[in-house]
C-alpha cells in the first residue's frame, strides 16, 4: 500500500509492509513552503512501528523538525514504535531537542518488549559509566600535565574556589555537626541508661563522629551546597557557549575550569571533616552533661580510651576521596548540562544525585577495605 502527499518542494511517501509503515522524505524542505501533513499521510493505518529515511532530502530547515515532531507525537499517542535510525544523527539530535522542549502527558510508548526496555536500561546505564571514567581520566592527565607545569595551574581560581566551598561552608556545617552530635548522645542515651554504662556514651560519640558521620554529613552538605553550585556554573557557562569559545582558543575545559575546583574541594573536605568531628564531639559532651551529668573531662578521658589516630585518619581518608566524588559530579553534570535554563536546573539535580549515591557506594567500600586492614 502506498500513500503520498506532495507540494512544489517537500514530498514524502508511505509503504505498509506486515505493520512496518516506512516513510521516506525527499526533495527541499522549507518553513516558508507548505509542508506535508502527517496526519494526512497516515490517514486512518495504525502502523505497529514507523521507520524514517531521508537519503534523497537536498535541503531542510525546521520544517522537517516539525513534521518529525507530528510523527513522534503521533506515535506515542498511538502506542507505535518510531525508528530514526536512517535519519542522519544532527537532524536526529534536534528532533529529541524539540520533543523534549514540548513534553506533554501523552501516553508512554509500550510498542518495545521488557527485554527490549531492559536491553536499553543497560545499555544506557553502561553509556554513562563509560563518560564518567573517561571523564575521570581526562582529569587525571590534566592533573598529570599540571605537575609537569605547575606555572600554568590557575592558582588564584583554586583560591577562590577554596574559601567559597570550605570558609563559606562553616555555618552549616557547623550545625549540622552540632545537631548530629546531640542526636547520636540522645539515641545512645537511650539504650545505654538501661545498663548503667552512661560514660560509654562517650565512646559511642567519638567513634561515630571521628570514622564516620563528620566525613559522610559533611559529604552530604557539601554535595546539596557545592556539587550543585559547580553543575549550575559549568551548565550556565555551557549555555552561554563561554565553554566552546575556551575550546576554541585551544585552552581543555577540564584544566581551565574542574581542575581549580577538585583541588579545592579535595583540600576542603578533610579540614571540614576534622572541625565537624570536633563540634560533633562537643554537641555529644553537652548532651552527656545535661542528660547524664558526665562531667566533660570524664567524658573526653573515656572517648581517648577507644578513639586514637587511626580512626581519625579513617575518617580524613573518606573525607578526601569524598571531596574528589562531589567535585567530579558537580562539574560532570555541568559539562554534560543541556543549553537551557532548564538543562542547567536539571544538571544541578542529576549532580547532587550523582555525588549522594556514589558517596554512599564509596562509604560502603571504605568499611569493607578499612575492615580487612584491620582499621
Amino acid at each position: 500500500m502506498s500513500d503520498v502527499a506532495e507540494n512544489l518542494n517537500a514530498r514524502v511517501s508511505a509503504t505498509t509492509d506486515a505493520g512496518l509503515l516506512e516513510v521516506t522524505l525527499s526533495g527541499v524542505w522549507r518553513i516558508t513552503e507548505t509542508r506535508p501533513s502527517w496526519n494526512d499521510l497516515v490517514g486512518s493505518q495504525r502502523p505497529a512501528r514507523v521507520r524514517v529515511r531521508m537519503e534523497e532530502v537536498k535541503k531542510w530547515d525546521s520544517s522537517l523538525l516539525l513534521f518529525l515532531f507530528d510523527l513522534q507525537q503521533w506515535s506515542r499517542a498511538n502506542g507505535a514504535g518510531c525508528d530514526f535510525e536512517a535519519v542522519p544523527a544532527k537532524v536526529r539530535a534536534l528532533a529529541e531537542q524539540l520533543a523534549a522542549s514540548h513534553e506533554t502527558s501523552v501516553p508512554f510508548d509500550r510498542s518495545e518488549s521488557f527485554l527490549t526496555g531492559v536491553g536499553l536500561a543497560t545499555q544506557d546505564a553502561r553509556r554513562k559509566w563509560a563518560e564518567i571514567l573517561s571523564f575521570v581520566g581526562e582529569c587525571v592527565l590534566s592533573a598529570a600535565r599540571i605537575t609537569r607545569l605547575p606555572g600554568k595551574f590557575r592558582w588564584r581560581d583554586c583560591l577562590d574556589e577554596a574559601q567559597q566551598c570550605g570558609a563559606m561552608a562553616l555555618p552549616i556545617v557547623s550545625l549540622v555537626s552540632v545537631l548530629v552530635g546531640v542526636t547520636l548522645a540522645y539515641t545512645g542515651a537511650i539504650a545505654l541508661r538501661q545498663y548503667g554504662g552512661d560514660i560509654y556514651i562517650a565512646d559511642l560519640i567519638g567513634l561515630s563522629m571521628v570514622r564516620e558521620m563528620g566525613a559522610l554529613m559533611t559529604a552530604v552538605v557539601l554535595a546539596g551546597r557545592t556539587g550543585a553550585a559547580f553543575a549550575a556554573t559549568l551548565g550556565n557557562m555551557k549555555a552561554n557557549e563561554e565553554i566552546d569559545a575556551l575550546e576554541t582558543l585551544g585552552i581543555p575545559a577540564v584544566q581551565f575550569l574542574v581542575l581549580p575546583r577538585l583541588l579545592a574541594l579535595g583540600l576542603m573536605m578533610p579540614l571540614l571533616a576534622l572541625y565537624a568531628n570536633a563540634l560533633g564531639i562537643v554537641g555529644g559532651i553537652m548532651v552527656a552533661y545535661g542528660l547524664l551529668a558526665i562531667p566533660p573531662t570524664a567524658f573526653w578521658a573515656e572517648m581517648l580510651t577507644t578513639v586514637d589516630l587511626s580512626d581519625v585518619a579513617t575518617g580524613v581518608i573518606k573525607a578526601g576521596a569524598f571531596g574528589l566524588i562531589v567535585g567530579l559530579a558537580g562539574c560532570l553534570r555541568g559539562l554534560q548540562a543541556e543549553r537551557s535554563a532548564a538543562g542547567v536546573g536539571r544538571a544541578a539535580t542529576s549532580a547532587v544525585v550523582t555525588a549522594i549515591l556514589l558517596i554512599i557506594v564509596a562509604d560502603a567500600i571504605f568499611a569493607v577495605i578499612f575492615n580487612v586492614l584491620g582499621l
